[in-house]
């Protein structure tokens, strides 16, 4: 997980009072000024600097493979384009940037030293990523014939919803790794395919609080799921994300 941001000192300042996260003193020039979050001493995200300012203020979810390069084909023979890479970082790892056939944008991850989340699933740490997607038609068959993902409908949201799991896994909420939704009536019709990824945190609206006071704004109330309780929010640059409270918390 990264974020591009205008300024990374104030990045550092947002989510770091959020959730906690301590900072390296961030990589040089040739590594784009990437600046490691921490969270007990483990990575558990990257902030970095906009080389462009046209580019979109945003968090972007990498998704591990053993080889970038035999994905990145896979993806532009499945209709998807690839934006950047893949590149070597160093000893840290191979890295690109792409886009699914309706333009929303991931990153793609092979490790080296750096195998990515040190922790994740637990408060101020990654917990899930979704897609909002134009039509499940076009990126359905996408996603789970080019990464290999198992896909399960799920009912229990009210609203055309599908949990993707790794290849192998039975798919199911109990292995799924993210999610596909649809980019319905409820969003503006300008909204662009995103993917929307989510934090986990003690408390929901504790989070949502702080992160207004830290010059954030609500996207999406505090709503309550049969999953948790979350909220859509955006930083004090731009960024959006998720905070998810787990059920049995409070």
């Amino acid at each position: 997980m990264d974020a591009m941001l205008p300024d990374v000192e104030g990045g550092k300042r947002f989510y770091g009072e959020l959730f906690g996260w301590t900072f390296d003193e961030g990589a040089g020039a040739e590594y784009g000024h990437y600046v490691q979050a921490n969270l007990g001493g483990e990575p558990v995200a990257a902030l970095a600097p906009k080389p462009d300012g046209r580019m979109p203020t945003a968090w972007t979810v990498h998704l591990a493979t053993p080889d970038a390069a035999a994905l990145a084909g896979r993806i532009r023979d499945a209709g998807g384009q690839l934006i950047t890479g893949p590149v070597e970082v160093g000893p840290f790892g191979t890295m690109a940037l792409a886009a699914d056939p309706e333009g929303a944008v991931f990153g793609l991850w092979q490790a080296g030293t750096h195998q990515g989340f040190g922790r994740q699933r637990e408060p101020g740490s990654f917990c899930w990523t979704e897609l909002y997607a134009r039509s499940k038609d076009t990126v359905d068959p996408f996603y789970e014939g080019v990464f290999g993902y198992g896909g399960q409908d799920l009912d229990s949201l009210g609203e055309d919803f599908r949990t993707w799991s790794p290849a192998g896994a039975e798919p199911g909420p109990e292995t799924a790794i993210g999610g596909r939704a649809l980019l319905g009536g409820r969003f503006p019709a300008e909204m662009p395919p995103h993917f929307l990824n989510y934090f986990l945190v003690p408390d929901c609206d504790a989070a949502v609080a702080t992160a207004l006071r830290l010059g954030g704004r609500v996207r999406d109330e505090p709503e309550n799921t049969p999953y948790g309780r979350f909220s859509v929010l955006v930083d004090n640059q731009g960024a959006g994300f998720a905070v998810l409270q787990e059920p049995d918390q409070g």
